[in-house]
């Protein structure tokens, strides 16, 4: 996150606020990857703020827009509950987000909690797909469950099922197809696949969490929207937050998705997976090294 507040700090030191200080502001926001219709949110906030606790220096300023930012990040709160009762977890996103990583070091941290943890391999339509995450979930310690290429994918989560049942499985986590330019296609697809949820045998929470890639900015946020258009979302693991200085996406996908950032990629070791946190986030985001 260091370099994000290096686009701004050098606003900061001017002496009086003015409205040229907050139109240059918002136009290094949007240059900071947080988008335009979340820097006027944030801008428009903080104007209203300073207005009533009379702040007229920019010092003061920037200790405000600190505090305003983590209330905001902050305002969606995280939840884990696969953490205590049995889950199914589906894995959406486009292909190359970093999607059965995710699934792999999402498996090992569960691995790690105790979890029984079962890998569904359900994108049938990505070559090589269902091998790549093999390695993973052996990595991660898990089991898996796959088909053949070109497989249809609710059949393959119905065995998975059936071997979640069987083996006592706590927690099933089941990749799904990124094809996000058909997104009829992909709404039918997902629609069966909780239609076999409903009539496969267990008791299993069923929760979407979507893969984003950081280092995408906006188009991240563009992503998260078009999934929330086609199935519930409820929550994201955001990838590759440690290769960029435009974390700002975070701020978009909160403020204007309502969508809680629950894990953080790090990192290319199994173990460089963890949960968000958001005064953390927004305490390195201002870090000026």
């Amino acid at each position: 996150m260091a370099g994000f507040f290096s686009k701004l700090k050098n606003l900061f030191t001017t002496s009086d606020v003015s409205e040229e200080f907050y139109e240059e502001l918002e136009e290094r926001l949007i240059m900071s990857d947080v988008g335009a219709l979340t820097s006027e949110m944030i801008v428009s906030k903080l104007k209203s703020l300073a207005w009533d606790k009379q702040i007229l220096r920019t010092e003061q300023l920037r200790e405000l827009l600190k505090e305003q930012l983590v209330l905001q990040v902050s305002g969606v709160s995280p939840e884990y509950p696969w953490e205590k009762e049995k889950a199914l977890l589906f894995i959406i996103g486009v292909n190359g987000v970093g999607k059965t990583t995710s699934i792999g070091k999402l498996a090992y941290a569960m691995k790690k909690e105790g979890k029984k943890v079962l890998v569904v391999a359900a994108d049938t339509f990505r070559a090589g797909a269902a091998d790549q995450l093999s390695i993973w979930a052996e990595r991660s310690g898990a089991e898996i469950v796959a088909q053949h290429e070109g497989a249809d994918p609710s059949s393959v989560l119905y065995d998975g099922m059936s071997a979640a049942a069987a083996r006592g499985s706590d927690v099933i986590i089941c990749d799904t197809a990124g094809r996000l330019h058909n997104k009829k296609n992909l709404m039918q697809e997902l629609e069966k696949m909780h239609r076999v949820v409903s009539k496969a045998e267990g008791d299993y929470l069923v929760k979407s969490l979507i893969v984003l890639d950081a280092t995408t900015g906006q188009n991240a946020l563009n992503q998260a929207r078009a999934f929330k258009e086609v199935t519930d979302v409820d929550g994201i693991i955001l990838t590759k937050l440690d290769g960029t200085a435009k974390g700002g996406v975070v701020l978009s996908v909160q403020m204007e998705l309502g969508l809680p950032i629950l894990y953080a990629g790090t990192g290319e070791k199994l173990s460089d997976l963890e949960k968000f946190d958001a005064k953390t986030f927004v305490r390195r985001m201002f870090e000026e090294e």
